[in-house]
Order: structure tokens, then sequence, then C-alpha cells
């Protein structure tokens, strides 16, 4: 859990940051009206996923690390506890709360793992 600050993800959520929950895609299941989840791809790294019906955003896949960001607010019983801010160069909110903030991403996801000062 994190934070992301890529204009990617500030678009996607319409706020200066966006919180985050990483999943392996095969923990996410649909159970009901899965017929009213569209999906929207900006870019190919990421499928966004929302509800027709109410408008809602619920996940985002990424496709390359078969991983998925589940919107917090959507799982009741998660206490969010983020430990880590990404892509922290895009900042337009910065945060002195003593976490790592990385330049990109961690280089087990593919970034250069090069952090930031707080």
């Amino acid at each position: 859990m994190g934070f992301c600050y890529c204009n990617s993800c500030r678009h996607w959520s319409g706020a200066q940051v966006n919180g985050f929950t990483l999943w392996p895609r095969s923990a996410l299941t649909i159970l009901k009206r899965a017929e009213n989840v569209a999906t929207y791809s900006r870019s190919g790294r990421s499928l966004r996923h929302w509800c027709t019906a109410c408008g809602g955003q619920l996940f985002s896949e990424l496709p390359a690390l078969t991983l998925v960001d589940v919107y917090a607010p959507l799982i009741p019983s998660l206490k969010f506890e983020p430990a880590v801010h990404v892509h922290y160069q895009e900042t337009v909110l910065p945060m002195k709360d003593g976490l790592p903030k990385l330049k990109d991403l961690p280089e087990e996801l593919g970034g250069s793992g090069s952090m930031l000062p707080d």
C-alpha cells in the first residue's frame, strides 16, 4: 500500500495523490454484476475498470506485473497503512511523513528504486 503521484494516477483519481493497494491478480474475483464493469486503457501499462451503473472506480490491472490495484475504500475491512510513495518526482502535494519517497517505482516492479528526499 502506498501513494502514487504520477500524472496518470492523478488524472484517473481526480486527486493530487492516489492511494493504492496492490494484490496478485488471482486475488480478485468479481462476484456480482460483472456485466456492469467496463474497461479503459489509457496506456498499454494498465487497464482501468469502473462501474457503468454508478460510474465508480473499481480497480486497475497492471498486466506486466500481474498485479491489480483495488481502490482501498472498496475494501471496508482494510486498514490503509501506506508504506511508500512512488513517482514522487511528479508530486504536486509534498508530504513529510518519514516514508520512503521513490523517484519512480521500486526495482522489483521495474523502476530505478531511486530515493528522493523527504
